[in-house]
């Protein structure tokens, strides 16, 4: 199960260094529309911050320490500053996932971040659905700022 999850997280991080490559005019990476709330960029910074703090922090023992406000708040961030940070944080989430068993799945997750007790399978599993939902609004996002 651990060599899906590596591969599971590998593919969807590198769909997100891809649509943010995608942003043919970088000012659109920061801008909304209609009712949407969240830039791709925040979205991007959000992602790549969840991941260093839930999986690379949590259970690689990173030592990175988040921030959650900068996230939905930063602006401006350049484009290649992004995809940096989206290449850094895939191998990252490769080396701490990396270092689990598929026995670590079954053990209690370090954090209690959902307001009940879950296995680390179960968090893991949270994580790349979150991941996955947001991965889908920057790509609804920049093909209609793009057009």
């Amino acid at each position: 199960m651990i060599a899906d999850f590596i591969k599971l997280y590998d593919r969807d991080i590198a769909q997100l260094e891809n649509e943010i490559a995608l942003f043919n005019h970088d000012e659109n990476l920061w801008k909304v529309t209609g009712s949407v709330i969240n830039t791709s960029g925040n979205l991007c910074l959000h992602l790549c911050g969840n991941l260093n703090a839930f999986i690379g922090n949590n259970l690689g023992h990173t030592g990175y320490v988040r921030d959650r406000a900068f996230e939905f708040v930063g602006k401006n961030v350049p484009k290649e500053d992004l995809l940096t940070l989206s290449r850094n944080t895939r191998h990252t989430i490769n080396r701490s996932l990396s270092k689990l068993t598929d026995d670590d799945l079954k053990e209690k997750y370090p954090v209690d971040f959902l307001g009940y007790e879950m296995t680390t399978g179960y968090g893991l599993a949270h994580l790349l659905a979150h991941f996955s939902f947001h991965l889908g609004q920057i790509n609804y996002l920049r093909r209609i700022l793009e057009q």
